[in-house]
């Protein structure tokens, strides 16, 4: 096994992350170290050209169930890529980078767009966002802490 260095953060297997280009302070992620790239849950995804460059516009509701603290999000596309997901499927999705802020860290994560509708979490992070110096205890959960109660809920007039 290998001994975690100075510089890493410990992080359990689900924790709470904030997404700050899309104004999103709390979205709640599962931390997969068998999936290469990141995911993200997105609606109303939709390509377009800016400037000569691709483009894509997307939806995130953070909250499953709930439109409440949606958000609407344009980045230039970094990528398309097939991916397999666990059950064998394969898709083509358009990959976007983001920040994500992680135990209070940022790292820029190379980030799949799909619906997870039907998943228990709204974002996966995957191991190449984590090989930026996190090590998953699988045993822990909410290393972080939870999301507060008050901004869980509140209606920032964004639906």
């Amino acid at each position: 096994m290998t001994e975690p260095t100075h510089s890493s953060t410990i992080a359990g297997w689900r924790e709470w992350v904030r997404l700050p280009q899309a104004e999103i302070d709390w979205i709640k992620a599962k931390l997969d170290t068998g999936a290469r790239s990141s995911a993200l849950h997105a609606f109303d995804v939709e390509e377009f050209e800016r400037d000569g460059s691709s483009w894509v516009r997307f939806g995130i509701h953070p909250w499953q169930d709930t439109d409440i603290d949606a958000a609407t999000v344009e980045l230039p596309v970094h990528d398309r890529r097939v991916i397999r997901s666990s059950t064998g499927h394969t898709q083509e999705r358009l990959v976007v980078l983001m920040d994500v802020v992680l135990l209070g860290r940022a790292v820029t994560a190379e980030v799949t767009l799909t619906n997870r509708d039907e998943m228990g979490f709204r974002m996966l992070v995957g191991r190449e966002a984590l090989r930026n110096g996190f090590l998953v205890d699988a045993g822990r959960s909410f290393v972080g802490g939870r999301a507060p109660r008050p901004i869980r809920r509140r209606n920032r007039g964004r639906a």
